[in-house]
């Protein structure tokens, strides 16, 4: 398994002040240096954290992977196929919220992401959706032309029990097969950290997980390169 480095609380803590550090593109690399496969950030529509010109100086910078999280949205959609990033998240997104709350209901909202789908794909961008862990999701995330699946693990990160915890565990392992028997690709994310990730690490039908506001804490202590390789540690050997 494969850990992508989600940096947007990089840019999260320079907001606060307004300037220009920390930077998310020397965050990226030192990402990188230490072993993650992968870099996310999340394009918001009110530009709350990441900007657009982080996202293009990402775009020349990551060496590994670079995964754009964004809504589904015209403008988002228009900046992504002019970065060309290696993968496009498809997210929901509310103005209010602090984080993503859930995943996308791709049912109801079946003919706009399929739209953004295929505008995506014309400029060679794969594309992964954001989900909850229901097959009804999967199902349609797969007729619409979704390259892979990201089950949102919110549900077990902040379970109340271990029984509680190993029935969401259960329900994503199950998923995530499901999603692979369907032809797509699947990785996992949010809520993820140092405690909970071996369990969902080691879910062979799940190929990356992303992760970001449990390494930029920790690192807070010991130093981003040391975060990031504890968890690379972490989800290898999971």
């Amino acid at each position: 398994m494969r850990l992508a480095v989600n940096i947007d609380h990089i840019a999260t803590l320079r907001e606060t002040r307004g300037g220009i550090e920390p930077d998310p593109l020397a965050g990226a690399r030192i990402c990188e240096r230490a072993g993650a496969e992968g870099i996310v950030c999340h394009l918001r529509e009110d530009r709350r954290h990441i900007h657009d010109r982080d996202v293009r100086l990402l775009r020349k910078s990551v060496k590994t992977k670079l995964d754009l999280e964004m809504a589904a949205t015209k403008e988002i959609v228009r900046i992504a196929t002019e970065v060309v990033p290696d993968l496009a998240t498809l997210v929901p997104e509310r103005r209010k919220e602090l984080t993503t709350e859930g995943g996308l209901d791709v049912k109801k909202n079946e003919r706009h992401l399929r739209e953004a789908i295929n505008k995506l794909h014309e400029h060679g961008i794969p594309v992964s959706l954001f989900v909850d862990p229901l097959r009804e999701q999967i199902e349609v995330s797969a007729e619409i032309g979704a390259d892979f699946i990201e089950i949102h693990t919110g549900e077990y990160a902040n379970a109340r029990s271990n029984k509680e915890a190993r029935r969401h565990l259960e329900r994503i392992r199950a998923i995530a097969s499901f999603g692979r028997s369907l032809g797509l690709r699947v990785n996992a994310g949010h809520g993820l950290n140092y405690v909970n990730i071996r369990p969902i690490a080691s879910i062979k039908a799940i190929e990356e997980v992303s992760i970001g506001h449990a390494i930029i804490s920790r690192a807070v202590f010991v130093g981003l390169d040391a975060a990031v390789r504890e968890m690379v540690g972490l989800v290898r050997r999971g």
